[in-house]
């Protein structure tokens, strides 16, 4: 059960790539000379004991790897990159957090020119996350005490030094070539607010996370792109802010999000409402007059969810988040109800396209994983982002009764670009 995952140069493949004995598939990640350039699933066809991967590095792969070997002959960017905060945020996931640490190590304990590494710490109830972090003396290790990961995204930004802030997923694991990616990402695109990136699995063991990455997981190609804050002729830009990246692995410039008032509080509060915040800052981003980068060198790995149901309510989430984002952004700004309204239709029949293809075995996601993120939207459209920001006011009353000085005088808002 399950697909094994083969990372391989397409300049050095084998003949014959092996599937192991017990493998249903293979994921196979396609680099040239080191750099990602494709990325492919491929089942295994009944009685066959190998693969000549060749037959998948075609003529998209190598026009991916064309571009990253004229990236490559460029002359470097004039001027220093600027100085990176790595943060991660993160409740009671000690485990998770030791092995994105373990990642980081070799690039963020011993260099000279390492940038700074915190561990936000989102009211966890179990010490092992703090231990693990005083353990390391490359890691700084920061409390926040209210629970929600915006809060904890905007304690971030308030104790980094470095002018982006690089956010991470507890639950994923960076590649060789992240943080040089990211680097020169920046280096490349001084305009940019905000920089994506590649997201890849980190196991194909389960039937969920192989369900996951057939529908598209968090992948968003292997070509670099510029997003500035208007795209001609693309009726839903910038309002369909998915199609921009992951908050799994996204950096922005710190001054520049301080300014619009930092992530909206009252998105990604965990349950009831786990999700919008990434949407909603690349959003505010682009209408600030920001360029967006996504590069997928900048790439990381991460752990999918391994349950059916776990993934079902993923999805439910992700309809939530983009419903409650979407009743955001028109009340902030009632000159885009209509381009809004447009998105929405559009985000409607798209999920009907999913159902008559999967009707007609046309398309692989189980019918509840598409009627879970379409009911997630119309829960979201009925009020829940009102009933966040009532919420998190209550949170902040009740932290403020107890203990003024949990929430400084210069915290952040959830005011929007305009």
């Amino acid at each position: 059960m399950g697909f094994g995952l083969r990372d391989l140069e397409i300049d050095d493949l084998p003949a014959r790539l092996p599937f192991a004995e017990r493998e249903n598939g293979i994921g196979l990640i396609l680099r040239d000379q080191g750099r990602l350039v494709g990325f492919e699933l491929i089942d295994r066809p009944p009685g066959i004991d190998w693969i000549d991967p060749s037959v998948f590095a075609g003529s998209e792969v190598r026009e991916a790897a064309a571009v990253e070997r004229w990236r490559a002959r460029m002359p470097p960017a004039p001027g220093p990159a600027p100085s990176i905060s790595i943060a991660i945020c993160s409740k009671d996931r000690y485990d998770w957090v030791d092995r994105l640490l373990r990642s980081l190590e070799p690039y963020c304990a011993v260099a000279p020119d390492a940038p700074e590494v915190l561990v936000i710490d989102n009211a966890s109830t179990d010490p092992r996350l703090h231990e693990i972090c005083v353990a390391r003396d490359w890691v700084r290790y920061v409390q926040e005490p209210l629970v929600g990961l915006d809060f904890a995204r905007n304690r971030a930004l308030r104790e980094a030094r470095g002018e982006v802030v690089a956010f991470l997923d507890d639950d994923v694991v960076v590649d060789r070539n992240w943080l040089w990616a990211l680097r020169r990402a920046w280096a490349e695109n001084p305009d940019a607010g905000c920089v994506t990136g590649l997201v890849l699995p980190m196991f194909l063991d389960t039937e969920a996370q192989i369900l996951f990455e057939r529908g598209g997981g968090f992948r968003r190609g292997f070509r670099p792109i510029r997003y500035g804050p208007d795209r001609f002729g693309d009726a839903h830009y910038p309002f369909g802010a998915g199609r921009f990246g992951a908050g799994a692995n996204m950096s922005v410039r710190r001054r520049l999000v301080l300014d619009l008032g930092g992530f909206d509080e009252a998105l990604d509060t965990g349950r009831p409402l786990p999700g919008g915040g990434d949407l909603d800052i690349f959003y505010r981003v682009l209408r600030a007059g920001a360029m967006l980068v996504y590069d997928p060198q900048v790439a990381v790995y991460h752990e999918h969810r391994r349950e059916r149901a776990v993934l079902r309510r993923q999805y439910y989430t992700w309809g939530l988040g983009f419903a409650a984002f979407i009743q955001k952004s028109v009340e902030a700004d009632p000159t885009t109800r209509v381009r809004f309204r447009r998105l929405l239709l559009w985000w409607v029949n798209y999920h009907l396209r999913r159902m008559r293809g999967r009707l007609r075995r046309r398309n692989p996601m189980p019918m509840r994983m598409i009627l879970a993120e379409l009911w997630g939207g119309i829960i979201g459209l009925g009020g829940e982002y009102g009933r966040s920001q009532r919420r998190i006011a209550a949170i902040k009353a009740a932290a403020a009764e107890t203990r003024p000085d949990l929430r400084p005088k210069s915290a952040s808002s959830s005011r929007p670009a305009s």
